[in-house]
């Protein structure tokens, strides 16, 4: 298809869902198979991922995240001191299926108080855990253990621990056992049961164990229904730029105009189509804020500085984003390694040879992410008196009485994240760590009041609170001697490690012919060796690509944008599903959130129309 002229669409529908993400997807796909005769548009602004192997295949997840990609779309936040100077750059998924086609397919789950929490600390009934845990079975067909306690049996979407298990991942749990005495190491344990903090295990992939493929939401719940149901449109390369209300603030229908960047032979018009029933706001955390703020909802200032004219104040449209803060610390291995380095920077033998091999059998490290072994991270006594006075505050309020909730999560990674060329040629495997609630608080406001491809005003708040980054200094710490005597240890890499004094006890080893002894004492760290830590954080951290909370589901004087059926306040027939809504963070990738809401606002919209069956 060349342009979007072939892409024929009717004038009116049901409902429009405008973004074809993961939620979306789940929306539209659960929908169109409860009631066929229901009339549903999809609006994506990407590609379609029908088939494309590189969103199929598992091992080729970063290649959608390279400059240029049409499956993503990166945000610019403003430089900040808190990040050395440097802007962040938070890439989303934009394409059918959104994050679920291009996201690391990590299979984690969320705390259970951190959807309780939803439901008793922001008002939002229906929302706890004892409401959201059916659905997250009913997502999944869990592979890894017949008959798993909390794992679903007959979902769309397959989970398995992949074609491959990596030695560093065997290694890292290894040496977990044996260093890490405040923690358990299984190989067995499900660390993804909404309860499980402080065990090393193996951590399962949403990857077919039978066919070795991704599982994501366009092929599992989108493309089936799309293929035998005319009333199911979905259309890509479809930007939505507002909602198109009557006189009395109802929801009718939207306005789009094609992706210049997909079709450059389109027309540049603005198209219109009508919604009879529902319009759904699904074009993620950075999106929907976006739509409602063309769409004159929103605070006042952001929609003067564009000349909007305001229809509606709803000051928390756009603010409270929230993500999780990420490290990849790269470590040099031997020829032995196991790596999907070479799959990822497109090596045309290995991406033949790991071909061959997943489309013969489903195996190998084509069918693999390669992240093996994690583990949810609670501070001991002695690690929290680590952490320092900084982090008190936090575990006061947060965590102290929620004793299911983790501070950091800590993986192996078999593979090196961000620039190759930084690091000399070899093999190299990582050790990544992430905050799970981070104080950080930050905001994603349009710029133009039209054009839909405007960068945004943003900003994530990443460091501005140092309890936000003792407990990535403490990270460093521990995965670093962990990595130190994993006996594929070989160096670590200069310009990817923090900047220690020559004379310091925590200078680096950069070449090693092996680990070191598990017997030998942790580092002992100066204050000068944690101030250069703090600042390696402070000029490396990113993005988990967790964003979210923009479109805050609480009530509407305590900034919220939705109620707890997803509704717009002072809007009917207008819906948010999203991670947008999200009132609070959750310990875990959010993938498996992202199903949840969707799955969970299929039955509200179900409900709602009349359906039965959803």
């Amino acid at each position: 298809m060349s342009t979007a002229s072939a892409q024929a669409f009717k004038p009116e529908y049901d409902v429009i869902i405008a973004g074809g993400g993961t939620s979306a997807g789940v929306v539209a796909g659960r929908l169109a198979a409860a009631d066929p005769s229901l009339r549903i548009l999809m609006l994506e602004a990407g590609p379609s991922t029908r088939d494309l192997l590189q969103h199929t295949q598992p091992a080729r997840f970063l290649q959608n995240l390279v400059p240029g990609s049409p499956s993503v779309r990166f945000h610019v936040g403003a430089a900040t001191p808190a990040l050395g100077g440097r802007p962040l750059i938070v890439p989303t998924g934009q394409c059918v299926g959104g994050g679920s086609s291009v996201n690391f397919l990590m299979y984690t789950r969320a705390s259970r108080s951190d959807y309780d929490d939803w439901e008793t600390v922001y008002g939002n009934k229906g929302w706890g855990s004892a409401d959201l845990a059916p659905l997250l079975e009913k997502t999944e067909t869990y592979q890894v253990e017949p008959d798993a306690p909390t794992h679903g049996t007959k979902g769309p979407l397959h989970v398995s621990h992949g074609g491959a298990y990596t030695n560093v991942g065997k290694q890292f749990l290894e040496t977990a056992r044996v260093f890490d005495k405040a923690r358990e190491a299984r190989e067995d344990a499900d660390g993804n049961n909404l309860d499980t903090l402080n065990v090393y295990c193996r951590w399962p992939k949403w990857i077919c164990g039978v066919k070795g493929t991704r599982s994501d939401v366009p092929h599992h719940y989108v493309y089936p229904q799309q293929d035998m149901n005319e009333n199911f449109d979905v259309v890509t390369g479809a930007h939505v730029r507002r909602v198109i209300f009557d006189d009395n603030n109802r929801a009718t229908g939207v306005e789009f105009v094609w992706n210049a960047h997909l079709y450059p032979d389109a027309d540049r018009g603005v198209h219109t189509v009508k919604a009879a029933r529902l319009v759904v706001l699904s074009s993620g955390t950075f999106g929907s804020p976006g739509i409602l703020e063309r769409s004159g909802v929103g605070k006042k200032d952001v929609l003067a500085r564009v000349g909007v004219e305001q229809r509606l104040e709803l000051p928390g449209v756009g603010e409270g984003y929230q993500d999780h803060n990420v490290l990849f610390i790269p470590y040099a291995g031997p020829a032995e390694t196991d790596t999907i380095d070479p799959i990822v920077f497109n090596d045309p033998d290995a991406i033949s040879s790991a071909s061959g091999e997943w489309f013969k059998s489903g195996k190998g490290l084509m069918a693999h992410n390669s992240i093996d072994v994690a583990v949810r991270c609670r501070p001991s006594p002695d690690e929290l008196e680590a952490y320092g006075e900084p982090f008190r505050k936090q575990w006061d309020a947060q965590f102290a009485s929620n004793p299911d909730k983790p501070v950091v999560n800590l993986a192996s990674v078999a593979m090196v994240v961000g620039d190759p060329t930084i690091v000399p040629a070899g093999k190299y495997f990582c050790l990544a760590y992430f905050t799970n609630y981070p104080l950080a608080r930050g905001h994603a406001h349009i710029t133009d009041a039209h054009d839909v491809s405007a960068p945004l005003d943003f900003s994530s708040g990443f460091l501005e609170d140092m309890a936000d980054v003792v407990p990535l200094v403490w990270a460093y710490k521990h995965t670093r001697e962990i990595a130190r005597r994993m006996s594929l240890f070989r160096g670590e890499p200069a310009a990817r490690h923090p900047a220690f004094a020559p004379d310091s006890a925590a200078r680096l080893i950069e070449r090693a012919h092996g680990p070191v002894q598990t017997a030998e004492p942790p580092i002992v760290y100066s204050a000068e060796d944690d101030r250069a830590i703090e600042r390696f954080t402070r000029e490396t951290v990113g993005t988990t690509w967790h964003s979210l909370g923009t479109c805050a589901m609480k009530p509407r004087e305590q900034g919220g944008v939705v109620d707890s059926r997803l509704n717009v306040y002072g809007f009917s027939n207008l819906k948010v599903v999203d991670m947008s809504i999200c009132p609070g963070n959750v310990a875990s990738n959010t993938y498996s959130t992202a199903l949840v809401v969707g799955e969970k606002a299929a039955l509200i919209i179900a409900e709602e129309l009349g359906i039965t069956g959803v």
